[in-house]
């Protein structure tokens, strides 16, 4: 090397998502133009692309595994050009034919050697993949026909393309001369690349499902952690182990072993040779081949190399809210093979590259996470109030609605785009002020960082991967200036999570989620070693974020629960369903300092996609899912809102369910039904402090019961009202109001309360409402006074049971106050503009009377003059 010149140690990358710890070969279609020295950034922090310093050597910026290929990834004297993809000039006729031939030789011997090898690895891809299909179509599948197709895509197909290649190039080389020709064969390999391209495409996902199932089923993760490899026919090594991960990645490095001998090839045979234009047409195919895939894949690398050689692998990056200073911030976390780093995207510039800011970080050998007993004392996270909130859903809602209605007349690009950006606002505020669950991790040597999640298993997610990580041999560092900001720049290409997750920043073709009601009935669980209190929680996303909905009951000192118990979800626009299995903790020592909540422990944890096609049929669709070696069975069918509207006609005058309200009252000779008085009684003797009252869903089965007793007026309704679970008699009471023939704020009042609920001006909107209120038939306005006085008592509650006025409203709105089919079906046709344009209407019309004074039905009766006599 000349004087004053440095020699640049090479960057090692990887592939797509995951790069595969022991594979030591590139990923071809990467070209990095990112180097350590300071003087390759600008005061901004930005990469800057610089030649050679005067006197140095030129290094290629390669990897020094023979594989690397030298057109897309050297860097020439002149700056950071790749070399010109032409084929490589051939030897002139007649000179040095003899040794030409003699290296063509080597060169395919050397390919055939690592081809067998690779036909050997794709042979124990496969291996497996025959009897997990075996046991897909039994009553206990180890993996499902999909989850083996999307692990396994093209891998045959790949195996008998390169199996006949070997097969037919294996006796031109033994039997070598120099009239052997194979330029048809690589021809015709090249020709067959497209299958790459298949399998490229699906490769993240192939690796993330395969990961995914490991997690949930330890037969599939000892299958995939240890699958054999032969050994070639002259080795001594029979076998060797190699991880499905591994392998995956062998076709991804394979597909440029076909360019490289190319090169190779053509540059040792003589131009007049009949394989050389064969050869030629192989090259141009090949790198065409490789120039489109290279467009198509996100250019991102997944690990660094430090200035000390050390290797750095991005294991998971997401968007979290920090409590930084007292305030809410969102940042980006990404969590290293050996560092969790803290960031917020830089501002810039226009035409600036985009960067993060580096807040803090931890090595991961000096992380802990501090356990209740551990953790001191600190101020107690505030939740934002529940009505802020709501009120931000009912902008987003009506900003979604705009768009859509903009799109429909063909409206301005501009007009959607503010749009857009108004909705991006609320959106960003509300993922920013909803989570509330604490995250706490401490530096030992230095202080703690606290988060906010809005989900136990995202919580769960994050501990277990850098547990995962703190596992391994970690020592602690201390990152220098210059590493640190490598490091920082890297996140912006290495990161998986590129948007905030908002409805806004979604694609316009992909799936707007499920709007209506999700009946999921938690049956079981088994798998587990020792007794213990068992439970289970169900989430679902909303608006960005996941958020709990059911709990079942706690199953105590034993290892198979059997719940069988069903709850009724509703669904705003969600795509996924999440169960978490705890174990009941009792000890009051064990108490978060972030929340006052007693820490339960997770056994076990698992997510399924809301299939539309799946859950949308009026049968039950039973399902298993694995998590931790622990089975839930559970069965779920789907509602969709604008099926839910419909009411069916009851014509039955006995029971009370379905029974017009008029009817039952004058059965009665009451001026509210039994049902009501008794549940509401029975709430507010033991379940008005009960946390998440009338949100919680109660047990399918339960409300099933006392909805019997109710219509066949049992005597013992008393009794059972009693040792009842509460949230099962808050669920009756829903029920009763959602069975009615018509809603109890009427079918007929309907258009008037959406139009009365939109009025400007105070006065004219209390007028309105009011007259409404006087309109209702006698027995509903009664009915609805006498409720809307208990909800209020309900909400005085609200320190202890967590139920706002708002909250109230969110639950029992649409279910007093709904279209009826022909106004739903005259109105907007989309589930979720049927969302946007009528629950958050309906929502709005409970919470009006529900924060408005005491309304008494004499009061009422009395004011007439004070109202308009037309709706």
């Amino acid at each position: 090397m000349a004087a004053g010149g440095r020699r640049r140690r090479p960057l090692r990358y990887q592939s797509l998502a995951a790069l595969v710890e022991d594979s030591q070969w590139p990923f071809l279609f990467l070209v990095s133009d990112f180097s350590y020295g300071a003087e390759d950034y600008d005061a901004e922090g930005h990469e800057e692309q610089k030649g050679p310093p005067e006197g140095s050597e030129t290094m290629p910026y390669i990897d020094e595994s023979p594989t690397m290929s030298p057109q897309l990834s050297a860097r020439s004297q002149g700056g950071g050009d790749s070399v010109s993809p032409t084929p490589p000039e051939g030897l002139a006729p007649g000179v040095e034919a003899g040794k030409g031939l003699e290296m063509r030789k080597l060169v395919l011997s050397g390919f055939l050697a690592s081809e067998e090898i690779y036909i050997n690895q794709l042979e124990a891809l496969l291996l497996p993949m025959k009897p997990l299909k075996a046991t897909a179509t039994t009553s206990q599948p180890v993996l499902t026909i999909q989850q083996i197709e999307t692990i396994f895509y093209k891998i045959q197909d790949i195996y008998e393309i390169h199996k006949e290649f070997y097969d037919n190039l294996c006796p031109k080389v033994q039997q070598w001369d120099s009239q052997v020709t194979m330029g048809h064969l690589f021809q015709k390999l090249a020709s067959q690349l497209g299958v790459y391209k298949a399998f490229v495409d699906n490769y993240k996902v192939a690796l993330e499902t395969a990961e995914k199932c490991s997690q949930s089923n330890n037969q599939f993760q000892k299958i995939s952690e240890e699958l054999k490899v032969k050994g070639p026919k002259d080795s001594k090594d029979s076998h060797t182990s190699v991880t499905m991960e591994a392998l995956l990645y062998k076709p991804i490095d394979r597909v440029t072993r076909s360019t490289l001998v190319l090169h190779d090839l053509l540059k040792h045979t003589p131009v007049d040779h009949p394989d050389y234009p064969l050869l030629q047409d192989a090259l141009r195919i090949s790198q065409n081949f490789l120039s489109s895939i290279n467009e198509d894949i996100d250019p991102r690398r997944t690990a660094v190399t430090t200035p000390k050689g050390e290797t750095r692998q991005l294991v998971k990056d997401g968007f979290l809210v920090e409590m930084s200073e007292s305030s809410r911030k969102l940042r980006h976390v990404f969590l290293f093979t050996d560092v969790l780093l803290c960031a917020k995207l830089k501002k810039t510039s226009a035409g600036k590259h985009q960067q993060y800011d580096c807040k803090w970080y931890i090595p991961l050998a000096d992380l802990v996470f501090p356990s209740p007993e551990e953790s001191e004392a600190s101020p107690q996270v505030h939740p934002f109030p529940d009505h802020e909130l709501e009120d931000m859903k009912t902008k987003i809602s009506a900003l979604k609605s705009e768009i859509q209605k903009e799109k429909a007349n063909k409206g301005q690009s501009r007009a959607i785009e503010r749009l857009k950006k108004k909705m991006f606002e609320n959106e960003f505020l509300l993922l920013l002020n909803s989570p509330t669950i604490p995250f706490r991790i401490h530096n030992r040597n230095g202080k703690s960082y606290l988060f906010l999640l809005s989900s136990d298993y995202e919580r769960s997610e994050w501990r277990e991967a850098i547990q995962k990580l703190q596992k391994k041999d970690l020592q602690a560092f201390v990152l220098s200036s210059v590493e640190l900001q490598v490091l920082t720049g890297s996140c912006f290409k290495l990161r998986t999570v590129h948007n905030i997750p908002v409805t806004s920043n979604k694609d316009d073709d992909e799936s707007p989620g499920l709007y209506g009601f999700l009946h999921v009935i938690v049956h079981s669980a088994k798998g587990f070693k020792q007794s213990a209190n068992l439970y289970c929680t169900l989430e679902v996303d909303s608006f960005g974020y996941f958020v709990s909905k059911a709990k079942t009951r706690v199953f105590r000192d034993t290892t198979e629960p059997k719940w069988d118990e069903e709850f009724e979800i509703e669904l705003e626009g969600s795509q996924s369903l999440r169960i978490l299995c705890y174990e009941k903790c009792y000890d009051k020592t064990k108490v978060n300092k972030d929340n006052n909540e007693i820490v339960d422990k997770i056994m076990g944890k698992g997510q399924i996609q809301l299939d539309p096609q799946t859950v949308e049929s009026k049968n039950w669709h039973t399902d298993v899912i694995e998590m931790n070696g622990i089975k839930v069975e559970f069965s779920m069918k789907f509602t969709s809102r604008d099926m839910s509207l419909k009411r069916t006609p009851s014509k039955k005058q006995t029971g009370v369910f379905g029974v017009k309200i008029s009817v039952v009252t004058k059965r009665e000779r009451s001026k509210v039904p039994y049902i009501v008085r008794q549940c509401i009684e029975e709430v507010e003797k033991r379940g008005i402090e009960e946390v998440g009252i009338y949100r919680i869903s109660g047990v399918a089965t339960d409300i099933q019961a006392l909805k019997a007793v109710f219509d066949a007026n049992n005597k013992d309704i008393l009794l059972m009202l009693s040792d009842m679970d509460i949230n099962a008699i808050a669920g009756t009471l829903k029920l009763y109001f959602r069975e009615l023939p018509e809603p109890l704020l009427t079918d007929r009042l309907y258009p008037a309360f959406m139009e009365g609920i939109a009025l400007s001006d105070p006065a004219a909107k209390e007028n309105c409402m009011m007259h409404l209120l006087r309109s209702l038939p006698d027995p509903n306005l009664i009915t609805f006074l006498f409720l809307l006085e208990h909800l209020k008592r309900v909400a005085e509650k609200e320190p202890i049971n967590k139920m706002s006025l708002h909250n109230l409203a969110t639950v029992f709105g649409p279910t007093l106050l709904r279209p009826s089919e022909v106004e739903s079906k005259a109105h907007l046709t989309s589930a979720a503009d049927i969302w946007s344009h009528d629950v958050m209407a309906q929502v709005q019309v409970l919470l009006y009377y529900l924060q408005h004074p005491p309304i008494s039905f004499a009061e009422l009766k009395r004011n007439t003059l004070y109202f308009s006599t037309d709706v």
